[in-house]
């Protein structure tokens, strides 16, 4: 069994027992979180929109953290212009316990 959950503007879908690296979200390690899924895979069939309303997805809050670092490099010929940044995107590791459907 599967689901489809959306958070932070993407969506990902999980199942029991999967650690998935999401957008950050308020709350300290430990801290429970629900999500509302738009699809569930359950025994061959495919839930989505009007038959999925009562199903939730339950996880914890596992970790915070930050992701590893991309380089950025601006550059525009015969401009003498060059410019290099680096940025690492934070994230919340949440680990799925329950789908219910």
């Amino acid at each position: 069994m599967y689901a489809v959950i959306q958070t932070g503007g993407k969506q990902y879908r999980v199942t029991t027992g999967e650690t998935v690296r999401v957008e950050t979200l308020p709350g300290e390690k430990g801290t429970a979180v629900e999500f509302t899924p738009l699809a569930v895979m359950r025994e061959g069939e495919v839930l989505t929109g009007g038959d999925v309303s009562g199903a939730k997805v339950k996880g914890t809050i596992d970790s915070h953290g930050r992701g590893d670092k991309i380089i950025v490099f601006k550059f525009k010929r015969k401009k003498q212009y060059k410019r290099t940044i680096g940025h690492r995107q934070n994230f919340t590791a949440i680990k799925i316990e329950e789908i219910s459907a």
